[in-house]
């Protein structure tokens, strides 16, 4: 075991001035992906500043045509909320699908979308969703931050704040489970805006991405039929003992078509 400090942190400010003189520091917050990189020696903070207690980083609201969701907010809570079910069910219907019960009770929003795992439910609706990512220092759009497997725009000692959710017209999503994890083998969320459609993919590669194909072919007809002759690329997607390349490229297509049908029906 290697040496490690803890500082449960009082204020935003606090923590992260903390992080501004202790570089090999790290948030903590739910500690879902954070705590199981630990153990496999993947990451060695010096420090580990808690910051789950925060209530500036939480919060859920609706307003100017937003849904706002704190940091710390919990995946049950975003499961559970009445304001997230009205505003973007599709979203509270995520939220449920996330891992186990013992994850959704501590993991959070925050957390999930600055460690960007390949797997991870939520950067597909922050990418579908058109979302700005605030941080303690500036908002960045969804198109601008995830930058690959487990990498983002955040820079040392900059924390997300909060998530702001354009609200669509309409919005689905639907992945294919792992069995034993819950986390996506692939997962597609789709959002029609005024302005057109965004297909957002999880799981099937090394990041989140866009699927623009999808969209050209759904700006014309937003029918499952428009999606039927498109090729999805499988040369840059994940593979592994639970799925090949082919097999993941296949599950983009089912899982759009589902998704869609899902959208089309609310």
């Amino acid at each position: 075991m290697f040496e490690l400090s803890y500082l449960k942190a009082k204020s935003l400010s606090e923590a992260t001035s903390f992080l501004s003189t202790h570089p090999e520091a790290k948030f903590l917050s739910g500690g879902m992906t954070l705590l199981p990189t630990l153990k496999q020696r993947l990451a060695r903070p010096t420090h580990l500043v808690d910051v789950s207690a925060l209530a500036e980083l939480g919060g859920i609201e609706a307003k100017g045509g937003q849904l706002v969701i704190g940091a710390i907010t919990k995946h049950y809570e975003v499961a559970a909320s009445a304001v997230v079910r009205k505003v973007i069910p599709a979203l509270a219907y995520l939220a449920h699908q996330i891992g186990d019960q013992q994850v959704r009770n501590r993991g959070t929003l925050g957390g999930s979308v600055a460690n960007n795992d390949p797997a991870a439910d939520y950067p597909s609706a922050v990418l579908a969703l058109n979302a700005r990512i605030v941080t303690n220092k500036r908002e960045i759009a969804a198109d601008e931050f995830f930058q690959g497997m487990f990498a983002t725009a955040l820079e040392d000692g900059e924390i997300i704040v909060r998530v702001q959710f354009e609200v669509p017209r309409r919005a689905a999503y639907e992945k294919f489970r792992h069995p034993a994890s819950g986390y996506a083998m692939t997962g597609v969320f789709i959002a029609e805006f005024d302005t057109g459609t965004r297909v957002a993919v999880t799981g099937a590669g090394p990041g989140v991405f866009r699927w623009t194909d999808a969209e050209a072919a759904l700006a014309k007809q937003l029918a499952p039929a428009s999606l039927e002759p498109l090729v999805v690329d499988h040369t840059n997607l994940n593979q592994d003992i639970h799925a090949s390349q082919e097999y993941r490229a296949n599950l983009v297509k089912v899982m759009a078509k589902r998704a869609l049908q899902k959208l089309l029906n609310t």
